[in-house]
Order: C-alpha cells, then structure tokens, then sequence
C-alpha cells in the first residue's frame, strides 16, 4: 500500500530533526509536500530524476530506442571524432546532459533540441 506524505507531513518531519526521506515504491508526495520539502532544503532521495509529483512522464525521454546507441558512447565519440561537425559548445552541452540525465535522454532526440535552442538564440 502507497503512503502519501503531505506538505503537513513534510514540516513535522522537518521539525523533529528528520532531514531526508527516500522515495520510490510505495512512497510518494503530494505536489505541496514536493514544494514545501524544497522550500526547507529537505533532502528527497530518490533513484529517479528530480521531478516533482504533477510532472508528465516522457517515456520517450527514459526509454532507448532499439536502433539508438547509448547517450555515453554518442557524448564520447564526438569528443573523440577529430573531424566531427559539431561546435565545441554542442559538445560540451551534450556532455553536461549526458553527466545530468545519464541514458535517460534519445541521443537523435538532444540532438536535434540542441540544434533547435541554438538556432532560436543565434549561435548557430
């Protein structure tokens, strides 16, 4: 059975001394708890990305694609590739992603979103 811990919850926890909480499986938040808990600098430990309870799940995002190669091998070889095409900054974004989101991000997919942010801000 889930246990859902309110942002009452939370504060009570806090003042008791209590300074983190592992989520996952049968423990949850509620949106406020989430909020209330950052507000505090309450440490939620957690296996999964930092996203709050109302955040959509992106499959898409976590899943990897049969015919993709993981994030790490795609971040090395462009490092790597000494006639590769790609600016030093992308390189270095895709790098900063691949540290923060590890194999959870389609490298097709962070390519063509780094590719469309630095066109919409004129780097490219």
């Amino acid at each position: 059975m889930k246990k859902f811990y309110t942002e009452k919850d939370i504060e009570e926890l806090f003042n008791s001394g209590v300074k983190s909480l592992q989520l996952g499986g049968n423990i949850q938040l509620t949106e406020m708890a989430y909020e209330k808990a950052k507000r505090l600098g309450f440490q939620l430990l957690t296996d999964q990305p930092d996203n709050p309870p109302s955040a959509p799940v992106r499959p898409y995002l976590s899943e990897q694609s049969v015919h993709s190669a993981p994030i790490a091998a795609s971040v090395a070889s462009a490092a790597t590739a000494p006639n590769s095409t790609q600016s030093k900054l992308e390189q270095r974004i895709r790098a900063a992603v691949a540290a923060k989101m590890g194999r959870q991000v389609d490298p097709a997919l962070l390519d063509r979103i780094i590719a469309r942010v630095l066109k919409s801000t004129g780097m490219k």
